[in-house]
């Protein structure tokens, strides 16, 4: 064979070689995205179909402190947590009753009144011998629960006038009139209570204003959805607005304060599409604080300059997501929620819990559960002793926890749910280990996710805020429906209060006043608990 013809074969085979080369990568890469979207489909259809809930019960067990032997560590979480062993996967778990339940305590709050049948004239003669039949008793047969609809009436106010009759007869003049309540709305057949029941279906119950117009009609009143949307907003706005101002400095003095937010889609926002994502903020204080609150804040956009904004002057503990937003908040130190980082791992579970690609998420679900254990162990305690006992039991898990993820997370698809987990964890560590330096900090935002919880159910039912102003009318009576949750006040009862008192006050009194009203005070707890 010629020398050309030599060099044109190893020419080819070379090229052929780098053809197969590129193949097998193209290949290699096809794989891994298939392997991916099967993933996403999965991931996908368990959001669609599967169960919302994250708990993890059959994930739990002894595994963790495994792994704490595993990276080195002592065993002083394993002997003083106490913790539960392993569990049978594909047991079915019980379902609990109800812990603490009391049919008595249940319906103690309720009146009673006997319900007696009892035979007629005609049947108190004996079959036997004629005689007469005389009571000798009655037996208990059951307990049912009698629903009476809702009433309405109409009010009709004056004023007294009271005049001295002996001025009258010495051709003097002198009346005086009693002094009324000044109305909650001006030139409106509003009331303290017909406002409080509007905002309490709407903001509690979730019962939008078309379909309070239709309760409203049944009950024997004409009125018009958007007349109940003024009174919301008009009251808002002259009464309610300055005790959440309030509650807002209150909530600024704390030390410890929880934040989230949530996409709202508001009407007729000067400059921007009715599709474009406003948002509503929720700050709220910590679980251990004296006095609980819960402010809603609505804003046009996700920028961080809007906490910041907020939390002007706020120094302290800042409990949040990952969000970068929260970054433009200065003075603070960010305490990141473990809960987020366990649904990273959560998310990474594949539908055969069994299965190999199971293995990463489910140790990862389980060291997260583990330092909730911990948490669960030390919530009754007193802040001091409660960082004292987390620093004993929490660093050991802490400890193993981080020498496996960076074990793990270069032997994962970077792109892949459980890459992503352990991507997320290695950039959040700082944030997710700050709850260890003070013993009010929590070890998760749950709290925060809780208050804004009720506002998204609502925003399913009622879809959008009609115009900036019902946006922010929306924010001010949930913050004091959820504030009043957070101190065991009923949110109708708080709010008629308000809209009673409120406008009894002069300009000089007010301020005094709101001080008076707020929810944890004596005399409104008596007043207005549930």
């Amino acid at each position: 064979m010629k020398d050309t013809d030599t060099s044109i074969l190893l020419k080819v085979i070379d090229e052929q070689n780098k053809t197969i080369e590129s193949l097998n990568n193209t290949i290699e890469e096809m794989s891994v995205n298939i392997k991916l979207l099967r993933e996403q489909i999965e991931y996908l259809n368990k959001k669609l179909y599967g169960t919302k809930s994250e708990k993890t019960s059959v994930l739990d067990g002894q595994i963790v402190i495994d792994e704490v032997f595993e990276y080195g560590q002592f065993n002083e979480a394993e002997t003083s947590a106490n913790l539960t062993e392993d569990i049978e996967e594909d047991l079915p778990t019980k379902k609990a009753s109800r812990k603490g339940y009391s049919r008595e305590k249940a319906l103690g709050n309720l009146p009673r009144e006997e319900k007696l049948y009892t035979l007629t004239e005609a049947e108190k003669v004996c079959s036997v011998d004629g005689d007469r039949l005389f009571p000798a008793g009655k037996k208990y047969l059951r307990t049912e629960i009698e629903y009476t609809p809702a009433s309405m009436k109409l009010v009709e106010i004056y004023v007294e006038t009271a005049e001295c009759r002996t001025c009258r007869k010495e051709g003097r003049s002198f009346m005086i009139k009693a002094e009324p309540d000044q109305p909650v709305l001006q030139h409106s057949m509003a009331s303290p209570s017909s406002v409080a029941w509007t905002m309490y279906q709407k903001y509690v119950n979730h019962v939008p204003l078309y379909r309070q117009e239709k309760d409203w009609h049944n009950l024997g009143l004409e009125i018009r959805r958007n007349t109940l949307s003024n009174w919301i907003m008009k009251t808002s706005e002259e009464w309610l607005a300055p005790v959440v101002a309030r509650l807002q400095e209150k909530l600024l003095e704390d030390a410890y304060i929880h934040a989230d937010e949530t996409p709202v889609q508001v009407m007729r926002e000067p400059g921007r599409s009715n599709r474009s994502n406003s948002y509503m903020w929720v700050y709220t204080s910590s679980r251990h604080s004296e006095r609980p609150i819960r402010i809603f804040d609505y804003r046009t956009g996700r920028a961080g300059a809007h906490a910041s904004e907020f939390l002007t002057g706020f120094q302290g503990y800042l409990h949040t997501d990952a969000y970068a937003g929260y970054e433009k908040v200065k003075g603070v130190t960010r305490c990141l929620c473990w809960s987020h980082n366990r649904r990273y791992f959560h998310d990474a579970l594949p539908k055969d819990l069994k299965s190999g690609e199971a293995t990463l998420p489910r140790k990862g679900v389980r060291f997260c559960n583990e330092l909730f254990k911990i948490e669960e162990l030390c919530k009754d305690l007193p802040p001091e002793d409660r960082q004292i006992k987390r620093l004993e039991l929490a660093v050991p898990v802490l400890e193993a926890y981080w020498a496996w993820v960076k074990e793990n997370a270069d032997k994962v698809l970077p792109k892949s749910k459980i890459g992503k987990a352990f991507q997320y964890t290695l950039n959040q560590k700082e944030g997710l280990m700050n709850y260890l330096k003070d013993g009010h900090c929590e070890i998760s935002n749950n709290i925060a996710e809780n208050s804004i919880r009720p506002f998204t159910v609502g925003r399913r039912n009622w879809l959008f805020s009609g115009s900036p102003k019902g946006a922010s009318a929306s924010a001010i009576v949930y913050s004091l429906v959820e504030t009043a949750k957070a101190n065991g006040l009923n949110p109708y009862k708080y709010l008629n209060l308000l809209l009673e008192i409120l406008p009894r006050f002069s300009t000089k009194e007010r301020s005094e006043g709101i001080e008076q009203l707020l929810p944890w005070k004596p005399q409104v707890k008596k007043e207005c608990s549930t």
